[in-house]
């Protein structure tokens, strides 16, 4: 099937770097959008980060092109310009102030492009916050996400950069409200995400159960479960996840392991009363599950329509049999040579993935075919990169 391409005709600029605005273009890009990346000489700093930040890069920064300018150059920032003057989409995620300070904000380029939209991704909406610096983790420990995740005083961010690629998230469809408002006033706009609303956004279900019951919410680990059966449970190997989440599951799972005693008790049936009975329903489900090895469990649990997991990490991804039958990886081939797949955005769209091969560029790998494509000669180019202008 063909990759579909459903926003293929817009162009974006990109002014970004680290996760969060990476992220917004690279979904876009991914959906057919034209993305260029507008570089600093030498290269983003991204592209060199150690540690757990070698993955931002590649993983954020597929399928654009690379443009490197020397914005602090008179010559360099009127390129910028003069992109942003024929494009739809800027999007940026420097410091507040920091593109102003450029010429480069949204009321400057606005007067040259009206249909242009503005998507800036900050740490903060506009208030008391917004000129405080915010990471992923700042966001998270001020939103309550990380008191969330961890147990009770300890505080733990989650995982992966959730609130970065989520914020990008809503980037994009403020971004996509926003080109469907210009088809019906052929106007642009500013718009803007950020870290902290966005936190706080994925807590509002606890800030909810608080308004709900009258209690504040435990941390995650310590919580009150909505049911039962709800848990990582010990095998004769590897542990795996199993959850019972309604009635009928109930009955399914215990006549699955011939449970009869457990469904017999008429007053566990249903879900809220075996919620109160788990401190007596647990250890029998724990001696049970520690029975068996764990690919003999899911064996038996897959087609019943119960819950379950094996607990996996990362790097088991690349092997996964159902991502790689399903197109939900991508090949990629990183900018040092090196070929290995990486999650395609995990929509489906008329039956097809918008998936396709991808190769990391080079910073500046298009400087050269982007000016011819603004009018610029071929020795006015050399000259360009001669005087630091570009790259």
């Amino acid at each position: 099937m063909t990759q579909p391409t459903p926003l293929a005709g817009l162009k974006v600029i990109e002014f970004t770097h680290m996760v969060m605005g990476p992220t917004v273009g690279a979904i876009l890009a991914s959906l057919g959008a034209e993305v260029v990346r507008v570089e600093p000489i030498g290269g983003d700093r991204t592209r060199n980060l150690v540690g757990s930040g070698s993955g931002y890069f590649p993983m954020y920064n597929r399928h654009k092109q690379s443009i490197a300018l020397n914005l602090k150059d008179s010559a360099g920032l009127d390129i910028a310009r003069k992109l942003v003057a024929e494009a739809d989409i800027l999007i940026e995620n420097y410091r507040p102030g920091a593109m102003d300070r450029l010429g480069l904000g949204y009321d400057s380029l606005s007067e040259d492009n009206d249909r242009l939209i503005y998507c800036s991704e900050k740490g903060f909406l506009p208030g008391p916050y917004e000129n405080r610096t915010a990471l992923d983790e700042v966001a998270q420990m001020m939103g309550g996400l990380a008191y969330m995740t961890g147990p009770p005083g300890q505080p733990l961010r989650a995982g992966s950069s959730v609130i970065d690629v989520t914020g990008g998230m809503f980037g994009v469809i403020a971004i996509l409200s926003a080109v469907e408002e210009r088809h019906r006033t052929g106007k642009g706009q500013k718009v803007q995400s950020s870290l902290f609303e966005t936190t706080v956004y994925l807590i509002g279900q606890h800030m909810a159960q608080k308004a709900v019951t009258g209690k504040a919410a435990d941390p995650m680990p310590a919580r009150i479960s909505a049911w039962a059966i709800y848990d990582v449970f010990q095998t004769k190997d590897d542990p795996i996840f199993i959850g019972v989440v309604t009635d009928a599951l109930w009955e399914k799972f215990c006549k699955l392991f011939s449970l009869d005693e457990l469904w017999a008790d008429e007053s566990i049936r249903e879900n809220n009363n075996r919620v109160a009975a788990r401190d007596r329903i647990m250890p029998q489900i724990r001696e049970l599950i520690a029975t068996y090895k764990r690919d003999d469990l899911i064996a038996l649990l897959d087609g019943t329509g119960l819950p379950f997991a094996q607990i996996a990490r990362p790097e088991d991804m690349f092997e996964d049999p159902h991502l790689n039958a399903s197109g939900g990886l991508e090949a990629v081939t990183l900018a040092n040579g090196t070929e290995t797949k990486l999650p395609a955005l995990p929509i489906e769209m008329n039956g097809s993935r918008p998936s396709a091969p991808a190769k990391l560029k080079e910073e500046g790998a298009d400087t050269a075919s982007i000016l011819l494509d603004l009018g610029f000669a071929d020795d006015q180019i050399a000259t360009l990169r001669s005087n630091g202008a570009v790259q």
